[in-house]
């Protein structure tokens, strides 16, 4: 088992979608899913910048594991307007116990390959990914 885990591809596709979101800001958001059968990371879905945090978390499967990246726009106390870029570990409580896994054992590798994350959450259900999680995560 552990073989077949460690060695999870990242698709090159990954690694672009996030240099866009991080340079260019061409996505809110980018939610990524591990294809077991061919062993490799692949981009789920892209989030447009005029898209939500609703939209995000709507985005998530409410019983399986995924990963993500949220480019989360903030004002600090000073009134500065700023962003920090999150990646959500997604793991519900309802997935299966061996996606599970999989996913925690490759996320650090995965989580490698993008460069530029502030923030890291992992998540089993909804609330604690909200905005007021992000909020307080943020500064």
């Amino acid at each position: 088992m552990a073989n077949a885990v460690s060695g999870m591809a990242v698709h090159d596709d990954c690694k672009l979608k996030f240099l866009e979101l991080k340079a260019k800001r061409t996505f809110r958001f980018v939610v990524f899913k591990i294809e077991e059968k061919q062993k490799q990371v692949v981009v789920e879905k892209l989030g447009e910048p005029a898209q939500s945090y609703e939209d995000f978390a709507a985005s998530l499967p409410a019983d399986e594991c995924r990963y993500a990246v949220y480019d989360f726009d903030f004002v600090t106390v000073e009134n500065c307007q700023k962003s920090r870029i999150f990646f959500i570990a997604w793991s519900p409580d309802t997935a299966r116990v061996r996606s599970k896994m999989i996913y925690a054992s490759s996320k650090d590798r995965f989580k490698r390959e993008l460069d530029g994350i502030q923030v890291e959450l992992q998540a089993t259900d909804p609330t604690e990914m909200g905005l007021d999680v992000f909020r307080s995560r943020a500064n």
